[in-house]
């Protein structure tokens, strides 16, 4: 492959109207840097990386590849496993611009997208039609169109629905001369009538329709495919290229190349466009029988049997995933369900008109299974609770990178598929090989097709542990074999099985592979070396061998993840924070709102990966200072990957830890202090209130002051309270409580309650006594969120550290700390207990266990029965609640809605925003501005639009509120103030 010149690339970028990263400024190397990996083990610095717009940019790449001899590496959402979108080449990624759904038609059910069409995303859109998309991967919240036929994915229901290629119907492609090509199934006649009339205007085109012709039309050649190719009951076969479908179309009477265009990696074409067979959406009633047992050998014996009832789907999930489960935050609320300590657990799904229909199959089902003493419980899920449950199934890719240690799972092995019925046999063997190698393996997933996701346990940053990875996939292969099964079933070949298809279809097929290749893409243009050709699989590795593990100092303990340096590599790339607002949940918010991979989660916790220990391959990786910089700018701390991401990779807490060395190294923006030092400016400014909110309530003085601090000059700032909360406190009189004392509550005066949040402040107070509580304001310095969310880092542990001090000694069980505002009082449970010296941390934690939120006290006097709901009003309210990232990161909104249902009418509704987009100062500095408000535009604020005015708009952050005012003009509600306004007087 060619060195492309910087010259040669600024020539293309002349006429490209998409994005082109190639250069060596710090914007560039980042983006090359963060494309390097995909959710493989593989990594390898890319040429340049590139967006394109349209199909005339992608068009300009081949012409452009072609000239410079370099390889376009088509992706989309980066989660392919064999490393198919690694490689030194051009990284196209399409998920940005081509994502549109073109044409639905329902009376046919088929639908027209373009690749970057995520799969949740289309089958939200035709759920009006009563139609979805069948093939079902568990990244489904993220895959895209163009990967799933990539991969020809198939998912949790392909015994119901198929694979992508049985539901691929027509293909727009460019070829590697550049020119569109539509392929669909035609009849041999009109096929060869095709090829002997040229009617291709592409000579490319010609070419590959004569030579595929001449390929599978070989009575030879059909003998030999159907004996190397995997036996006709393997349903998932993806090893090479599909000739096999070819021969079996061909036999029909069809020549159908969409059917070798799934599954091909984006090694033969680039698809711009795809129409897809649809089907109907499930019946009313959907249960998933959840098979407790006490082997995963009993659990395949189980799906044995469960087979014979024709289940719609039928899933499994080991212990390893399960355990993973107990401390993670959103997880651990998924175990429901779960009875005693099962080994592994079949997930067995059926349909019906109604529960009762389904209730039925799964007694039967059950009947047969406890004659064969098989499992020993039975749970039947509906609804939501199915729903949770899939969602442990589907994370169990990123659970199990939960594992302490340098020892973790590989997909390797993973994609594996054999015939249904060989399948207890072959795991059973595949155990043994692993324990004659000493090694532990995670199974889980798609029982019922006959592929059982295996993951062994390998440290790959040892020599014996790369040697080991070769080897164990060298012994699976020839276990495979035996049962003539299929080395990849759906994860595709890419660079991680491609040097083992000779072996396993033989010499003679493998030439048949590099012969397509040629007929294609006779000068590598589309995703060289994969498939064919491919480099040694343990090779360009994202981690170094026998390298000591570097000590990193930091303020923050990390000991809990073993040091920052293994918190970012617990990031597997499974793309979880690719979601998008249509999904929902908060992670990642400036992802939904540019679609930009450097906004990712991942691509964060792989610049930082990169950053804290550079990986040597054929050539180094590494992340600058800047380059991190740039790639963290628009995190905005709101920690919903701290709970959404099946790893906890926690990128707030790095990102803070990250800012504070960069600080030490690069000093310290006058912005960033000022906004650190929050609460010492609004005590300055509170002196004069009057003359503060004179500037910024003024919308021409307001823009000149932003302006001259670094704020956007549209953003308004909240006023400031002519008295503080803490004055306020000082100077009341005590009120005489009315009813009997019911207990004694610590408030925590915030410091945004305390100059901004006065008057809900006052209410909580006042609504805290007449419920019957005696309220203390306990002596406490500021949070330390304003200096969190800066990365003054040593500030906050200060702060922290005097906090614990002044507390250690109050906060009980009986007397909680109760907090206004979730970011300031939950940085009890979340920082604090990382920041104190290791003889505080006993103390630290005990506050943390009873610092609450004001609504998660409520909630939790109501289930103890110690409000009485007379006291509040009996009128009937609508309320719409947005949630803090915070709290639903640290917590849950079910207090939320709890205290706002003690007016025996009102009614709450949570709307489905993930982060309102202000996050603190996030939204005030004036290069953020714009992605603060689109980030609002997403969901929450065309949500509060609609609303009429009688609705109240509830939300317990002070940056939600106001965020809600300045993108909607309207008021938004502390729950508190809602409650305290409920009150009868």
């Amino acid at each position: 492959m060619n060195t492309v010149s910087q010259f040669q690339f600024n020539t293309l970028r002349r006429d490209f109207e998409g994005e082109l990263y190639f250069d060596d400024s710090t914007l560039h190397k980042a983006q090359k840097s963060i494309y390097a990996t995909d959710a493989s083990v593989y990594q390898e610095l890319p040429v340049a990386v590139a967006l394109p717009r349209h199909v005339q940019d992608i068009k300009s790449l081949i012409e452009f590849a072609k000239t410079n001899k370099v390889t376009l590496i088509p992706r989309a959402a980066g989660t392919s496993l064999a490393g198919q979108v690694v490689g030194k080449g051009i990284v196209v990624d399409i998920s940005k611009h081509f994502n549109k759904i073109l044409e639905v038609n329902k009376e046919e059910k088929w639908v027209r997208v373009q690749p970057g069409v995520i799969r949740d995303d289309l089958n939200k859109h035709l759920a009006s039609y009563g139609l979805l998309f069948g093939p079902e991967t568990s990244t489904a919240s993220r895959a895209m169109v163009g990967g799933m036929i990539g991969n020809n994915s198939c998912g949790l229901h392909s015994i119901t629905w198929g694979d992508t290629r049985g539901n691929l119907l027509e293909v727009n492609a460019l070829l590697s001369d550049g020119q569109e090509a539509v392929f669909i199934n035609n009849s041999i006649p009109d096929f060869t009538r095709k090829i002997a009339e040229k009617q291709s205007k592409s000579g490319r085109e010609q070419a590959i329709m004569a030579g595929m012709f001449g390929l599978i039309s070989n009575p030879v050649d059909q003998e030999l495919i159907k004996k190397q190719f995997p036996k006709p009951t393997v349903t998932r076969r993806n090893s090479g290229y599909a000739l096999d479908a070819l021969v079996r179309s061909f036999e029909q009477g069809n020549v159908n190349l969409c059917n070798l265009i799934a599954g091909s990696e984006g090694t033969l074409c680039f698809v711009t466009e795809a129409k897809l067979a649809l089907v109907d959406v499930p019946p009313a009633a959907v249960g998933v029988v959840c098979i407790h047992t006490n082997s995963v050998a009993e659990a395949l014996h189980a799906n044995q049997i469960a087979m014979q009832f024709n289940p719609k789907a039928s899933e499994l999930v080991d212990k390893y995933i399960m355990d993973f489960t107990k401390d993670h935050n959103v997880y651990s609320q998924n175990r429901f369900f779960m009875q005693g300590d099962p080994a592994a657990m079949l997930m067995v799904e059926f349909w019906g008109s109604h529960e009762g229909a389904v209730e039925a199959q799964a007694s039967t089902l059950i009947s047969r299974l406890r004659e064969q003493g098989l499992g020993y419980a039975y749970p039947l899920l509906f609804g939501d609770e199915a729903n949770k449950a899939w969602d442990i199934r589907k994370a169990g890719l990123g659970l199990i990178r939960n594992l302490p240690g340098d020892t973790q799972p590989v997909n390797l092995i993973e994609d594996c598929a054999v015939a249904v019925e060989d399948l207890p046999a072959y795991i059973e063997e595949v155990e043994s090989l692993l324990r004659s190698h000493n090694l532990h393996a995670s199974y889980y997933a798609h029982a019922g097709a006959g592929e059982l996701h295996v993951e062994p346990m390998i440290n790959l940053k040892t020599s014996e542990g790369k040697a080991l990875f070769r080897q164990v996939l060298a012994d699976t292969a020839k276990l495979v074999k035996k049962y003539n099964g299929a080395l990849s079933g759906e994860h595709g070949d890419g660079r991680l099985r491609g040097e083992f298809i000779p072996f396993m279809m033989g010499e003679e097929v493998y030439e048949m592979f590099r012969q397509v290749k040629r007929i294609w893409d006779p000068d590598g243009i589309f995703n060289a070396y994969k498939i064919v050709d491919t480099p040694p699989m343990n090779e360009f590795l994202r981690y170094q061998q026998d390298k000591p593990q570097p000590e990193i100092k930091t303020i923050f303990d990390f000991s809990k993840q073993e040091g920052i340096l293994r918190l970012a590599e617990k990031c597997s790339g499974s793309g979880d924070c690719r979601k998008t607002e249509l999904t929902g949940g908060t992670m990642c918010p400036s992802y939904m709102a540019t679609r930009r991979e450097r906004d990712t989660t991942r691509a964060r916790a792989n610049i930082l990966r990169q950053y804290f220990i550079p990986a040597d391959n054929k050539e180094k990786i590494e992340a600058s200072q800047e380059m991190v910089k740039e790639i963290l700018d628009l995190c905005l701390s709101c920690k919903g990957c701290k709970s959404e991401c099946p790893s906890s990779v926690d990128i707030g807490k790095m990102k803070a830890e990250f800012t504070q060395q960069y600080y030490e190294s690069h000093g310290i923006p006058a912005r960033s202090k000022l906004i650190a030092n929050f609460s010492k400016q609004m005590k300055l400014a509170s002196i004069a209130p009057w003359a503060f909110n004179g500037v910024f309530g003024q919308p021409a003085l307001r823009k000149v002051a932003n302006k001259m601090v670094g704020f956007h000059p549209d953003r308004s700032m909240p006023p400031l309270a002519s008295q503080t909360l803490s004055q306020w406190w000082k100077k009341r009189k005590k009120a005489a409580v009315n009813v009997q004392q019911v207990g004694t509550v610590y408030l925590f005066c915030d410091e945004f309650t305390n100059y901004n949040d006065v008057e809900i402040g006052k209410k909580a107070v006042e609504l805290l006594e007449a419920l019957g509580y005696e309220v203390i304001f306990p002596k406490h310095t500021e949070s330390g969120r304003s200096y969190l969310s800066k990365g003054f880092v040593k500030e906050a542990q200060k702060l922290a550290m005097e906090n614990v001090s002044l507390l250690k000694d109050k906060i009980t069980y009986n007397t909680p700390l109760i907090g206004i505002e979730p970011s300031a009082i939950l940085s009890f449970r979340d920082e604090y207990i990382d920041l104190v010296p290791e003889e505080e941390r006993t103390n630290a934690q005990r506050i943390a266990e009873n610092a609450l939120l004001f609504e998660e006290f409520i909630a939790r006097e109501v289930d103890a029965k110690g409000i009485n709901k007379a006291v509040f009003t009996q009128k009937k309210q609508l309320i719409k609640l947005h949630g803090h990232c915070h709290q639903k990161a640290l917590s849950t909104l079910t207090a939320s809605k709890k205290m706002l249902s003690l007016p025996e009418n009102f009614q709450t509704q949570l709307i489905p925003s993930g982060c309102c987009g202000m996050a603190g100062s996030f939204g005030y500095e004036e290069e953020h501005y714009d992605v603060s408000m689109q980030i609002g535009e997403l969901v929450l604020f065309p949500t509060v639009r609609q609303q009429p005015d009688d609705v109240i708009i509830a939300a317990s952050g002070t940056s939600c509120r106001h965020q809600i005012k300045d993108g909607t003009g309207r008021k938004a509600k502390h729950p508190i103030e809602i409650l305290w306004e409920a009150l009868i007087r």
